[in-house]
């Protein structure tokens, strides 16, 4: 069972980041995979610290109770998370965005003057276990459609965070899988977005998808790699993308 603290796995990472093996696009780092609040608002982080197509990037994707999505990035919208998921967002490419640590499970991000954001992690019987049988399959099993098609029914089971998909389809086409390596719940968290206060955690009355990826329904934190196929022609230019501009 892993007993390091998340801070302990992120430090670890961030010093040593390394790639899965493979042709197609691939990007090792951490987040959080998502956390619905009770105000209908809907965060998620991606803290990229490698990837096969460009720079090391970080990205805070929003979406507001009337189902709108919002991809803040910090690098080239092509070369990060809008990539595979404008089609569904409004992308906005940032100066920065900051993540700094508390303590050991605690964190917060900011966004400039638009978003601070803290989270408190803690780790559960489920999530050990999740990161236990992460920790000992093959990495030559996570390539695998096959194993990541049956991760996901057993995800669902054990996390009760909703439909958990590790392998599916992107809303600009590229199909998505994931391998998380470690996993957490987050326990609170607070945030305040454009200075509005979003409220209490808590699942939605419907759960929030994009693409056919599903989100999950109760916060998660995770650290781990994906890998994409490549998009068409179509959506590899980043001048194609939608793109509204910087935000300070």
């Amino acid at each position: 069972m892993n007993t390091r603290t998340p801070r302990e796995v992120v430090t670890d990472v961030r010093a040593h980041p390394r790639l899965a093996d493979g042709d197609d696009e691939r990007f090792a780092g951490y987040g959080v995979m998502g956390l619905p609040f009770r105000s209908g608002h809907y965060l998620a982080l991606r803290d990229m610290i490698a990837s096969s197509i460009g720079p090391a990037y970080r990205s805070v994707w929003h979406r507001d109770p009337n189902g709108h999505w919002t991809i803040y990035t910090t690098t080239e919208p092509g070369r990060s998370c809008p990539r595979y998921f404008d089609a569904d967002a409004t992308t906005r490419q940032v100066p920065a965005i900051d993540v700094g640590w508390a303590d050991d499970h605690t964190f917060e991000v900011t966004l400039g003057n638009t978003l601070t954001w803290q989270i408190e992690l803690t780790s559960s019987p489920t999530t050990r276990v999740m990161t236990a049988l992460s920790g000992a399959t093959p990495a030559a099993a996570w390539r695998s459609r096959a194993v990541l098609h049956a991760v996901g029914p057993m995800a669902t089971i054990m996390l009760r965070a909703g439909r958990v998909r590790m392998c599916a389809r992107t809303p600009n086409g590229p199909e998505f899988r994931g391998t998380p390596l470690y996993i957490w719940r987050v326990a609170d968290s607070r945030a305040s977005l454009d200075g509005e206060t979003l409220g209490a955690p808590a699942p939605l009355d419907e759960q929030v998808r994009i693409g056919d990826i599903p989100l999950p329904q109760r916060g998660l934190f995770f650290v781990g790699r994906s890998a994409f196929d490549t998009p068409s022609t179509t959506t590899t230019d980043p001048d194609s993308l939608h793109h509204t501009g910087a935000v300070r």
